[in-house]
């Protein structure tokens, strides 16, 4: 094992989210920090040093845009500091700079990060979305899911929580204004993933939550949206990271994720297995990860990787438990006892 040589430790910075960050991130001991001489701080080598810069200067600089997103900062060892920070940052930016031999800059992300992908602009055009729409139904997979599954529904506040009714699709008369359900078609939100129901429903403190077991009564059809397709084409043409943008993104993408589901129930399936908008908050995964500015999506290695980042939900169509394919299994009461907020920190002024 190498050993491990402190060069700088928490106690050195002066910006308040880097000392966390480095609190967080470094290595307790009592050890003399070769930079500052205090023994208290979380020390930190070479290599926690660039990690701690990856984090507070990159990661804490992303920018998310409409679809996709970059950061503003990167840095290397090859070129010299050109950005603008805070005065109280300055020091700590020569701290990096002495300490790893880099420097920062600005960062001209390749134009996918930022929603540049061919299929996902046609999906945006009324005119071509038909087109893009018909290639998800043929190049993503089914998904059986068979007989007995169980998933979870989450209702906060219900007027009757024991009724299996308020587990259901809400009734024909309730206008849709989720990410899949509409007038045309309503839907039943659910996720095998018990803590992404409770994101997803956006609890608070003040609410009461309750929750169905779930479990299909027979086969279900869906249509699998959350797959890493195979494709021979650049990020700039690939359906795959148009998909993974559009999931991702807010309101603005559930006029394109509707006519998604309405087309799905069209061909016959019984719902579909899509990304949840809070995947990366579930699994604190970097926002469209790239290595040497290519998507981890588009490496064949990295593949279970960048499936792992991503946490399915259910939307089963119509309302499945009146219509006998979907059964409740029981219904319970959830108390929050504690939430934990996993922080991490960037610059204000860049």
């Amino acid at each position: 094992m190498q050993e491990f040589k402190p060069v700088l430790c928490s106690k050195c910075f002066k910006n308040e989210g880097l000392k966390l960050d480095a609190k967080k991130i470094g290595k307790e001991n009592n050890d003399k920090c070769p930079n500052c001489g205090l023994n208290d701080g979380a020390k930190l080598d070479q290599e926690l040093t660039a990690r701690l810069a990856h984090r507070f200067f990159v990661r804490g600089s992303f920018n998310k845009t409409n679809f996709g997103g970059a950061p503003v900062i990167q840095f290397n060892q090859r070129q010299e500091t050109s950005i603008d920070v805070s005065n109280s940052l300055q020091k700590d930016i020569h701290l990096f700079e002495n300490t790893i031999d880099v420097g920062f800059f600005y960062y001209g992300p390749r134009l996918w990060m930022v929603g540049e992908v061919e299929p996902l602009k046609s999906l945006q055009k009324p005119s071509e979305r038909e087109s893009i729409i018909q290639r998800i139904l043929e190049e993503y997979p089914n998904h059986k899911f068979t007989k007995g599954s169980n998933f979870y529904r989450l209702r906060k506040n219900p007027n009757s929580p024991n009724e299996i009714e308020q587990y259901d699709s809400p009734p024909e008369d309730t206008e849709g204004n989720g990410r899949l359900d509409s007038n045309e078609l309503k839907i039943m939100y659910g996720s095998q993933d018990l803590e992404i129901c409770i994101h997803e429903c956006r609890v608070t403190v003040e609410d009461e939550i309750f929750f169905a077991t779930l479990a299909a009564s027979r086969d279900l059809k869906l249509l699998n949206l959350t797959e890493v397709i195979h494709e021979d084409t650049t990020e700039f043409q690939s359906l795959d990271l148009a998909i993974h943008m559009l999931f991702l993104a807010e309101e603005h993408s559930y006029e394109i994720t509707r006519e998604i589901a309405i087309s799905a129930h069209k061909a016959g399936y019984d719902g579909i297995i899509y990304p949840s908008y809070y995947s990366l908050l579930r699994t604190g995964s970097i926002p469209f990860d790239t290595i040497y500015g290519i998507s981890i999506r588009k490496i064949p290695d990295l593949e279970e990787h960048a499936k792992s980042q991503i946490i399915p939900n259910i939307a089963l169509f119509g309302r499945p438990i009146e219509e006998g394919n979907v059964n409740v299994e029981c219904i319970n009461k959830a108390i929050l006892n504690q939430v934990n907020y996993d922080l991490q920190f960037g610059p204000a002024k860049y």
